[in-house]
C-alpha cells in the first residue's frame, strides 16, 4: 500500500499522530496541507477506499510512497528486515496498548545506517510522553530531536522547538555512500585476540550457499577480534561419514578463502564422551531407555515418563555394557538424559545423548559399537576446544537450553551462543537428502550442477567468492527469516565480475548470419583495443577487419538504407543497399565513415571479420543458459516437492566468437556484449591430428540479477535490441515523480519566503532533476505529463497488480509479527513472490514501493489514439487470463487459485471497459 498524492490525515490535536508527522517531514509532504485536526477525531488515513488508523502503520505507508523510502525503510537487506520487524512490533504494541513487547531482547532499531529512520519514528512515538520508555530509548528520543529535518514536524506538533531544517539537496549531498554490509552486532563478552569460533560440517554431502554463509560469518568474527575458527568435522554418526565428502568440504573451505586454526574431529573425544556419559548414568542424571521406537515418540508427545526412566544406576550400567558391545538387547537401548518430560519445549524431554550403531566408523572403524548424538557432543566439544561464541542458526533455538542443560550437569563451561537467520533461497531444495535423490536419480550432472545451490554448483555457474561474500554481508548478522530470491545474490556478484570481465564478441547462429560487404577498397587488416572500455588492467585483444563482415539478423533488421551505424570498437559505417529473402535479410552493401566520429545518437551493432587469415577465423561456441531446478518459489510444508521439479531447465544455443575467445581457459568469467556475462565451462580444441574433431567452447550464461534477456525482448517485438542502451521506462517515471515532489517543496518554500537561501537551494535541486529527466527520457520535463510507458507497462498499471503487491506486502508483514515462521506467514510471502515476480516479467525492473502519480483524465475515445495503450495486447492479457481461469476451475472449481483468477479477470475487463469505453467482445466461435 503507497499513496502518490499528498496524504490526508485527520486526528486529534489533544493526540497528534507523531509518527506520522515525522514521517511527512522526512519524505518532503507538506505537514500543514497533509494533517487535518479536529476535536474528538479518531486518527483515519483514507486510502483507495481503505481506513488506516493505526498512526504507526501509516508512517510506514507514508515511507513507502516517498523517493527516500530508501533511507527510511533500510537500504540493505539487513536493515529493511530490522527496520520492518521493529514497526511490527510497536504497531502490534499500539494496537493492544501494552508496550511490554518492546522491553523483549527480540526487539531491535540498530542497523548499520546513523541517519534516523522509520523504526526511529514509530518508537519515538511511544516513547516520547512515557516516562519508563524514554528512558529506556533516550538515544532515539534525542536522534529525532536533533535531526534538522525533522525540525518542521516538531514545531508542527508544539511539543519541541527545536531549529529549521536544511535543504533536501543538503541532505543528500552529505549523505554518504556506504559498503552495502548489512549490521554484525558485536558478540557479548568478546575481547581482541580470546574469541574462538567453530565451523562444524557433517562430512555427509558437498557444502551449499548455506554452510558458506555459516562459515563466512565465524570467518568474519574471527577476523574481527583477531580469534581462532577451529573447523571440527562432526563425524558423530558414523552411518554418514565419508571420506570423499570430507576431502570435497576442504576443497570448497579453500575455495572460498577459508584457513582455519586448527582441523579436528568429534571423533577426537570419543573416549572422553564415553567416559561422561557413563558418569551421568552412575550419577542417576541419565538412563538406558529400551523402549521401541514409536512408543518413544508417542511418549514425548504425550508428556509421560519412560518406564526405564527410574531405573537404578546399577540397572542402567548393565544395559549400557550390552550396548558398548553391540548385543541384540543393546542394539534395543539408547541413552537418555534426564531433564522435564512435561517441558513445553520438544528438547528438553529427555534427549537422546548415545546410540547404539555397530557399523564400521571412517576413522575409528570398529572399536565402537556406541556413539553420541551431535546434541550431546556438540556443547563437550565446543566447551572442551575453549570455544568461545558458538555461532548458530535460529532453528537450533529450542535446543539452547538443553546445550546448556548438558554443560551444567557435567560442570563444564558454558560457551555463548549467537543465533543468526538461516539462508532459505527461492526455488530451490537446501536439505542434503534431497540434493541426494538428484543426484542419485540422475536428474542433474552431479553434485556440481549449476541449478544447484552447492557452493561448486553456484561457483560453476559463475558465482564469485567476492560476490557470495558481499550477499552473505549484505545480510550481516539479523535473525530475520527471510526468503531470499535468486536475483538478489546475481545482482551482488554482477557487481563484483562487470568490473574485471573482458569484453569479447560472439553472434547467435540461431538465425542465418548477414553477410556486410562494404564498397570501399580495403584488405583483411588488424587493430588492438581494450578488452574493457573502463579498465585498462585487464588487456586488450586483436580485432581482425575486412572487406566482408558478419551481423545478427536481429540487427541487420533494424537497419536502415542511407543510415550511419556504429559498428563496436571499428567505428562509423553508413549503410547502403539491403537484400532481402522474404523476411530474412541475405546481404548488405555498406561504406566506411570512420571520420565520423559521433557516435552520440548511433545505433551500436556487435559484428565480426568474415576473413581470410586462420588466425582471424571465428570459432564455434555452445551456450548453456540454466534456469531453476524447482518451479515453485517457496514449497508448503505438507506439498510434495517433487512435483515441482522442473525437469526442462537447461538450453543450449550455437553461437560463433571472434578469434580472442579461443585463448580463455576453463573458469575464466567473460561478457559477451549486449549478450551478458558467460563462465568457460570447457576451454575451445582445435582439430585433433588423430580424431579430427574441433571442441566447440562450452560457456555457461551466468545470471545478473535481471529477468530481461535480450533475445527475450526480441522475441516480443519491443525497442530494438541494436539501439545504444536506453533506461527503463521506471527509471524516467522515477525522476518524473522526484521532480513532482521537489516542485511542492520550491512552492512551499516560495510562499514562506521566496529569497531564501533554502528556497534557492531547492530550485538549483529542481533544475538539477529536469536535466537528469531529459538525459533519461531524452525529452524535457513538462508538468502533468508523465513519460510514456509501453503497453506491458500500462496494463500493469490499469490492472491491480501494483495494489496486490502494497496489499499483500502488508499481509505478510503482519503475519510474520504474530509467527515468522507459520505456513501461513510461508504461503504469504510466496503469493507475494509471485505477484513481484509477475510485476518484473511486465516492467522488466524490480518492484519498488514508490506509487505513481496520478495520471490525467482522459475519455476512452483520447486513450484509445493514445500509442500508450495497444487494445491488442490489452485483449491478449485477458485472453491469458481466462485461460488461467479456466485451467483453475478445471483442477478445484472452489479453490482460492480459482477464485483469485476469476477476480483478476473480472477486473481487468472492468478495467478494459474503462479504457477504451466499451466491453470486451466474445470469442469469434461463440
Amino acid at each position: 500500500m503507497a499513496i502518490g498524492r499528498e496524504p490526508i490525515l485527520k486526528a486529534n490535536r489533544q493526540q497528534p499522530p507523531y509518527a506520522s508527522i515525522l514521517a511527512l517531514s522526512a519524505s518532503g509532504f507538506s505537514i500543514e496541507k497533509s494533517v487535518q485536526f479536529a476535536d474528538g477525531q479518531k486518527l483515519a488515513l483514507i486510502l483507495d477506499g481503505e481506513l488506516v488508523s493505526n498512526d504507526v502503520e501509516i508512517s510506514r505507508i507514508i515511507a513507502q510512497s516517498t523517493s527516500s523510502a530508501d533511507r527510511l525503510l533500510g537500504s540493505s537487506i539487513a536493515d529493511s528486515a530490522i527496520i520492518d520487524n521493529a514497526i511490527n512490533f510497536v504497531a502490534d504494541a499500539v494496537t493492544k496498548k501494552d508496550y511490554s513487547a518492546l522491553h523483549s531482547p527480540e526487539f531491535s532499531i540498530k542497523t548499520s545506517e546513523n541517519s534516523v529512520n522509520a523504526a526511529d519514528f514509530a518508537v519515538f512515538s511511544v516513547a516520547h510522553d512515557n516516562a519508563e520508555l524514554k528512558a529506556k530509548f533516550s538515544d532515539v528520543i534525542d536522534r529525532v530531536i536533533k535531526d534538522p529535518v525533522l525540525a518542521p514536524a516538531h514545531n508542527f506538533v508544539g511539543l519541541y522547538k527545536v531549529a529549521g531544517a536544511p535543504s533536501l539537496k543538503t541532505v543528500a549531498m552529505t549523505k554518504e555512500k556506504k559498503i552495502d554490509e548489512g549490521k554484525f552486532v558485536d558478540l557479548p563478552g568478546a575481547e581482541k585476540e580470546k574469541v574462538v569460533v567453530r565451523f562444524p560440517p557433517e562430512a555427509s554431502g558437498y557444502l551449499h550457499i548455506g554452510h558458506a554463509k555459516a562459515v563466512l560469518i565465524n570467518q568474519y568474527y574471527q577476523q574481527k577480534f583477531e580469534g581462532q575458527l577451529i573447523m571440527r568435522f562432526d563425524d558423530t554418526n558414523p552411518a554418514k561419514e565419508n571420506a570423499h565428502f570430507e576431502h570435497v568440504i576442504k576443497e570448497d573451505l579453500l575455495r572460498l578463502g577459508i584457513t582455519p586454526d586448527k582441523w579436528t574431529y568429534s571423533s577426537d573425544y570419543f573416549e572422553m564422551l564415553r567416559t561422561m556419559c557413563e558418569e551421568l548414568l552412575k550419577e542417576g542424571k541419565a538412563y538406558v531407555d529400551n523402549t521401541k521406537t514409536e512408543t518413544m515418540r508417542k511418549e514425548r508427545e504425550e508428556r509421560q515418563d519412560s518406564r526405564n526412566r527410574s531405573n537404578t544406576p546399577d540397572e542402567n550400567l548393565q544395559l549400557w555394557e550390552e550396548m558398548k558391545n553391540g548385543t541384540e538387547q543393546g542394539l534395543k537401548c539408547c541413552v537418555r538424559i534426564k531433564i522435564d518430560m512435561k517441558s513445553n519445549n520438544g528438547a528438553m524431554r529427555d534427549p537422546t545423548i548415545y546410540r547404539c550403531k555397530p557399523e564400521e566408523h571412517v576413522r575409528t572403524g570398529l572399536k565402537y559399537k556406541v556413539y553420541p548424538t551431535y546434541d550431546f557432543a556438540c556443547p563437550i566439544v565446543d566447551s572442551v576446544e575453549g570455544v568461545t561464541h558458538a555461532l548458530r542458526t535460529t532453528e537450533y533455538h529450542d535446543r539452547d537450553n538443553q546445550y546448556f542443560f548438558i554443560c551444567d550437569a557435567l560442570g563444564i563451561r558454558k560457551p555463548y551462543i549467537w543465533e543468526y537467520s538461516r539462508l532459505n533461497m527461492t526455488n530451490t531444495v537446501m536439505s542434503k537428502r534431497k540434493l541426494t535423490w538428484f543426484v542419485d536419480e540422475g536428474h542433474v550432472e552431479g553434485w556440481d550442477d549449476p541449478r544447484l545451490p552447492t557452493v561448486r554448483g553456484v561457483m560453476r555457474r559463475g558465482m564469485t567468492v567476492e560476490g557470495l561474500k558481499q550477499f552473505i554481508f549484505a545480510q550481516g548478522g539479523s535473525r530475520s527469516v527471510v526468503m531470499m530470491d535468486w536475483d538478489k545474490i546475481w545482482a551482488f556478484n554482477k557487481k563484483a565480475i562487470d568490473p574485471i570481465a573482458p569484453r569479447l564478441t560472439a553472434l547467435d547462429t540461431t538465425s542465418p548470419l548477414v553477410s556486410i560487404e562494404l564498397t570501399d577498397s580495403i584488405n583483411d587488416n588488424v587493430s588492438t583495443v581494450s578488452l574493457h572500455p573502463k579498465n585498462a588492467e585487464v588487456g586488450t585483444k586483436v580485432i581482425h577487419k575486412g572487406k566482408h563482415l558478419l551481423l545478427e539478423q536481429v540487427d541487420a533488421a533494424a537497419l536502415k538504407e542511407g543510415e550511419t551505424v556504429t559498428f563496436v570498437n571499428w567505428g562509423n559505417i553508413k549503410i547502403g543497399n539491403i537484400k532481402k529473402n522474404g523476411a530474412l535479410i541475405t546481404k548488405i552493401t555498406a561504406s566506411l565513415q570512420l571520420d565520423n566520429t559521433d557516435y552520440k545518437k548511433t545505433k551500436k551493432v556487435a559484428w565480426l571479420g568474415d576473413v581470410k587469415e586462420e588466425a582471424g577465423k571465428s570459432i564455434p561456441i555452445v551456450t548453456a543458459e540454466y534456469g531453476h531446478i524447482i518451479s515453485k518459489a517457496i514449497i508448503g510444508k505438507d506439498e510434495d516437492w517433487k512435483q515441482f521439479i522442473n525437469f526442462d531447465s537447461v538450453h543450449y544455443k550455437k553461437m560463433i566468437g571472434e578469434s580472442a575467445i579461443k585463448t580463455l581457459k576453463k573458469g575464466d568469467i567473460i561478457q559477451i556484449q549486449r549478450k551478458g556475462f558467460y563462465i568457460v565451462d570447457q576451454p575451445y580444441c582445435l582439430k585433433s591430428e588423430l580424431s579430427s574433431v574441433q571442441t566447440p567452447l562450452l560457456l555457461i550464461a551466468i545470471p545478473d540479477g535481471h529477468t530481461g534477456k535480450d533475445n527475450e525482448k526480441v522475441q516480443k517485438n519491443t525497442t530494438s535490441t541494436v539501439t545504444a542502451a536506453s533506461p527503463t521506462d521506471n527509471e524516467g517515471m522515477e525522476v518524473y515523480q522526484k521532480i513532482e515532489k521537489q516542485g511542492i517543496l520550491v512552492r512551499d518554500l516560495k510562499a514562506k519566503n521566496a529569497k531564501s537561501q533554502a528556497t534557492k537551494d531547492a530550485i538549483n535541486a529542481m533544475l538539477e532533476l529536469k536535466r537528469s529527466y531529459k538525459e533519461v527520457t531524452g525529452q524535457d520535463y513538462k508538468p502533468g505529463k508523465p513519460p510514456a510507458e509501453s503497453a506491458a507497462n500500462t496494463i500493469l498499471q490499469d490492472t491491480n497488480i501494483t495494489k496486490q503487491i502494497e496489499f499483500q506486502g502488508n499481509v505478510v508483514r503482519n503475519l510474520k509479527a504474530k509467527d515468522p515462521k507459520s505456513q501461513e506467514t510461508k504461503d504469504a510471502i510466496a503469493k507475494l513472490l509471485d505477484f513481484k515476480k509477475k510485476f518484473k516479467e511486465a516492467t522488466g525492473s524490480d518492484y519498488k514501493p514508490v506509487a505513481a502519480p496520478a495520471p490525467p483524465v482522459q475519455t476512452p475515445a483520447s486513450v484509445q489514439d493514445s500509442a500508450s495503450v495497444d487494445e491488442t495486447a490489452f485483449l491478449r492479457v485477458i485472453e491469458d487470463q481466462g485461460a488461467l481461469v479456466r485451467d483453475a476451475k478445471s483442477k478445484d472449481p472452489k479453490s482460492q487459485k480459482s477464485a483469485d483468477a476469476i477476480n483478476k479477470l473480472l477486473s481487468l475487463k472492468v478495467d478494459f471497459k474503462k479504457v477504451f469505453g466499451k466491453d470486451v467482445p466474445a470469442p469469434a466461435n461463440d
